[in-house]
């Protein structure tokens, strides 16, 4: 089986070299490499050229219109039997398409998917953000892991499809997030199967500090209504849980607030009430939080990407607890359609 690996690429020279380094050493060969520039004020021409030798790489430059759209581009130009899509931010190991090609010769796919890993290079923060978002004890077990709080659905960081299948669905739709997740639900509405690879697994770099990290969340949050809006079957319990886990979070917070300015100000017979709501109130979260920290400590081994895990894990859920509550309010209470809803940041 021939392979086509198809990475959309927005001001990311630099993760386009590793990426294309880490290709240069794949166990199995029968490949090709395109490269779609969706737009970018810093090209990576330069470095596509470094591998015009080592690989068979295309290199496409393209007017900016949003990863999914540059991945159809890219799709279009492929050959392959199999179209794998990755993120620019991914880094392979030598045996991941080797594990792919026996993978489908063992039990035939339509589509497929792997999951993520953090890689010792990373910082701390990088490694944090990558264990919130794999970890069992956040909402990793959707993403790829082997256990799942509900059906796989391939990710755009790591998915691959036949080529005749992606370009009988159109590919990717105009969404500028949550894209690779509508594409899935249209994958399995065309009754294809789809299966998770459990070992064909990438390092994948995620967002280097907190702050992108919390807007990336927001965004799928806001995108899961969105894709509700479009399959309202697609919306399962597990996906609430960071809805809820947001609202609990504030909840006890204000209550733990609340009771420590009566222990301040009220009547000094009820100090100790007081005290024992404030204590009730935060130690749910407390124990949450030990729990993120020992766990992550312990898979790190690192006690100071234990403590920082436990704001990644915080910012991850709440994040998309936020987000999910915006999009609710606008798309269902609001009634706006997608465009009016999130016109700036979200679509063309």
């Amino acid at each position: 089986m021939t392979y086509s690996i198809i990475v959309p690429v927005f001001n990311r020279p630099d993760e386009i070299d590793e990426l294309l380094e880490s290709l240069c050493r794949q166990t199995y060969s029968d490949f090709e490499v395109i490269i779609v520039e969706d737009g970018s004020d810093k090209p990576c021409k330069d470095v596509c050229d470094k591998y015009q030798e080592l690989l068979d790489l295309k290199y496409f430059k393209k007017g900016n219109s949003g990863p999914g759209q540059s991945r159809n581009y890219g799709a279009e130009r492929s050959k392959g039997d199999y179209l794998i899509v990755l993120d620019s931010d991914v880094v392979l190991p030598e045996d991941y398409l080797k594990t792919i090609n026996e993978e489908l010769k063992r039990e035939p796919a339509e589509a497929f998917g792997g999951p993520d890993r953090s890689h010792d290079s990373f910082t701390e923060t990088q490694k944090a953000i990558s264990y919130s978002m794999t970890s069992f004890f956040t909402t990793g077990g959707i993403r790829g892991g082997k256990k799942k709080l509900d059906k796989f659905y391939p990710r755009s960081f790591n998915m691959g499809i036949r080529r005749d299948i992606y370009l009988q669905l159109g590919g990717f739709s105009k969404m500028r997030f949550g894209e690779d997740i509508d594409f899935s639900i249209r994958i399995f509405k065309a009754g294809c199967r789809c299966r998770l690879f459990p070992e064909a697994w990438v390092w994948h770099k995620r967002r280097t500090d907190m702050r992108k990290f919390f807007r990336q969340v927001y965004n799928s949050g806001i995108a899961r209504i969105n894709l509700y809006k479009l399959y309202p079957e697609s919306l399962k319990i597990v996906h609430l849980l960071p809805m809820v886990f947001t609202i609990g979070v504030i909840a006890l917070f204000l209550v733990a607030c609340a009771a420590r300015v009566m222990m301040v100000y009220g009547n000094p017979q009820d100090f100790f009430t007081w005290y024992y709501v404030v204590l009730a109130s935060l130690t749910p979260i407390i124990i949450y939080s030990l729990i993120i920290f020992t766990d992550s400590a312990i898979k790190n081994r690192s006690l100071p990407i234990g403590v920082i895990s436990i704001g990644a894990a915080f910012v991850q859920l709440m994040g998309y607890g936020f987000g999910f509550i915006e999009a609710w309010w606008k798309r269902c209470v609001l009634k706006k359609d997608i465009f009016q809803a999130f016109e700036k940041s979200f679509y063309d």
